[in-house]
């Protein structure tokens, strides 16, 4: 589905949302009282379709609000900036990183720092070739094409893309047979902006035809108090900086993750506390929601647990793991295991996953001896 901005600059955040009332006398965390779920928060850093709005509140609309990816955030300052001294469009853009980084967020300010229309679309979306001819045809002049999984596109469809983006025509093969004929069309000039995050999945011509490439880092823990900052003053949560800190130092890097971990801080200081987010009531908010001081969730622990508890440390294989939280290989792989790594709790080695010592210490076990395998069950043992 394509979605068009109208106006072309968003300077405000829209009316935020109302933060609740306040009031309600301080209540210790209690897992299974009235009034609040023991659901487990979803770390998982995509969006989900009812965050989509929540989000539209919490994103920043220009350069000067972003916060971290200084080095990306310069690259692109200067690029908006000759390209309004020139008056001309900005060069096609790339940004590639993981999920929630604000790769969205930055086509978004690119169409606002330029003063244009914003188009936003997705790979899988763009099914056939003529969706996106129809989609190009409808840009205005400067306009911002937002691709988002831009590595998902067909063959067909991308090769749509080349001379739209060198030369700013569409070719368009009308009829059939021996009668088919070749017609060119003229293209306003228009900025693409791709998302991905696959980089290596992207062909090498598509790849070669965007003026600027850039890798999106996870965020550190200064930038993320800012964030959540930033976010608690838009939904009008009283939140203290010890509070802020504790949720950012639990979101994986990720500002998606800071601002879902936020509302639901909110929500449990709402119901269980006086409405201010303090560090002990934002570590009591989280431990209920089932987020640890390392931002490990439910399925992140039972895949350190499965490892160390069932096969005693590793190595064990991907399709085995998955079986055994009751995951798919790929979520495993794609989802989980890459915060797992980075944090130093899990290695992927060519003979499976291995639990490291961080990993056992985490769970409160004690690491078997180096040159000792620890003892597996069989069922081929006898019994005792």
């Amino acid at each position: 589905m394509v979605r068009h901005q109208d106006e072309p600059s968003v300077d405000g955040a829209g009316p935020a949302p109302p933060a609740g009332a306040a009031g309600h006398e301080p209540v210790e965390a209690a897992p299974g009282a009235p009034g609040a779920s023991n659901d487990p928060v979803d770390l998982v850093p995509t969006a989900a379709p009812e965050e989509e709005a929540e989000e539209a509140y919490l994103r920043p609309r220009r350069l000067s609000e972003f916060r971290g990816q200084a080095g990306v955030v310069e690259h692109l300052a200067i690029v908006l900036e000759a390209a309004r001294k020139r008056g001309q469009p900005a060069d096609h853009l790339l940004f590639a990183g993981p999920p929630g980084l604000g790769k969205t967020t930055l086509a978004g300010i690119v169409a606002a720092e330029m003063g244009v229309g914003l188009r936003i679309t997705s790979g899988p979306a763009l099914v056939r070739a003529g969706d996106l001819a129809a989609l190009l045809n409808d840009l205005q002049e400067g306009d911002v094409l937002f691709i988002d999984e831009i590595h998902r596109l067909g063959r067909a469809v991308e090769e749509i893309l080349y001379p739209a983006m060198e030369d700013f025509q569409l070719d368009i093969v009308i009829g059939k047979g021996p009668t088919a004929r070749s017609l060119r069309l003229e293209l306003p000039r228009f900025t693409l902006v791709g998302a991905t995050t696959r980089t290596g999945l992207i062909t090498g011509p598509l790849r070669d035809r965007f003026g600027l490439v850039a890798r999106l880092d996870y965020y550190d823990a200064g930038d993320l108090e800012a964030i959540v900052r930033r976010a608690a003053h838009i939904l009008e949560v009283d939140i203290r900086d010890e509070g802020a800190a504790e949720i950012a130092g639990r979101s994986r890097g990720t500002p998606r993750i800071a601002n879902r971990l936020l509302r639901r801080v909110r929500d449990f200081c709402e119901v269980r506390s006086d409405g201010v987010v303090t560090k002990q009531s934002a570590a009591a908010g989280l431990s209920l929601f089932g987020v640890d001081e390392l931002g490990l969730d439910k399925v992140d622990r039972a895949i350190l647990s499965a490892v160390c508890h069932r096969f005693g440390g590793g190595p064990v294989g991907l399709s085995t793991l998955a079986v055994s939280v009751g995951e798919e290989p790929d979520t495993v792989e794609d989802v989980y295991e890459p915060f797992l790594i980075q944090v130093g709790l899990l290695m992927r080695t060519p003979r499976g996953r291995v639990a490291t010592p961080a990993a056992w210490r985490h769970l409160g076990l004690d690491a078997p001896v180096a040159g000792i395998d620890p003892p597996t069950a069989s069922l081929f043992d006898p019994e005792a």
